[in-house]
């Protein structure tokens, strides 16, 4: 039986390669670059697995994943990233992905771990398995690490600039970033900390002299 598979990623080009690599391999049953609509159409289509990207504006991959999870159980996700960052890894795997896998791999490999997913194996590329390894195995989850060190550098900067008052766009201009990038990364750090708002994140800041 062929594997049913929804792509899930914000740059159009790559999402046509994905397709192109897996065609004749599995049955794309559609594809979308934005969150709210990867999650409805994702719902309605209900696919065997769906790939899903990390780094997404509009709340990032994990949203889509929480959220899909939800309403429709039976999905399961495989992330492609080009990230191989052990916080993005994390994340998805915590919101519900069942492998992680990075935007170097084969069209022939990818076509394997879709399967290997959708039979409901966890798929994963060689060094990130460690990551998974750690942090449900006693590692990362249970060390101790305060709150901010499970922030990357760069997400420690953007929270600082944010609880100063700094826009978006400000806060790019000062690292050098894109807004967009900006904004993902405010999304993580809402997250990781559990916060819901720049107001509480700056409350947060506050609280630990941070700013």
């Amino acid at each position: 039986m062929t594997v049913r598979v929804f792509v899930v990623d914000d740059h159009d080009l790559f999402r046509a390669g994905v397709k192109a690599e897996l065609e004749g391999r599995v049955e794309i049953v559609g594809d979308a670059s934005e969150v709210q609509p990867a999650i409805e159409m994702i719902v309605e289509r209900r696919p065997d697995v769906a790939l899903i990207d990390v780094h997404m504006p509009g709340g990032g991959g994990w949203t889509v994943v929480e959220e899909v999870r939800r309403l429709a159980p039976d999905v399961r996700f495989l992330a492609l990233s080009v990230s191989d960052a052990a916080t993005d890894v994390i994340a998805l795997i915590r919101a519900g992905a069942r492998g992680y896998v990075t935007k170097n791999i084969s069209g022939a490999e990818l076509a394997e771990a879709i399967e290997r997913v959708a039979a409901g194996d966890a798929v994963f590329s060689p060094r990130l398995a460690g990551f998974v390894l750690d942090a449900f195995g006693g590692g990362l989850a249970d060390t101790g690490h305060s709150e901010l060190d499970q922030l990357t550098p760069r997400e420690r900067e953007v929270l600082r600039h944010i609880a100063r008052g700094y826009t978006y766009r400000e806060t790019a201009a000062e690292l050098g970033i894109s807004a967009k990038t900006v904004e993902t990364h405010v999304s993580a750090v809402l997250r990781k900390l559990q916060l819901s708002n720049r107001r509480e994140l700056t409350r947060w800041a506050e609280s630990r002299r941070l700013i």
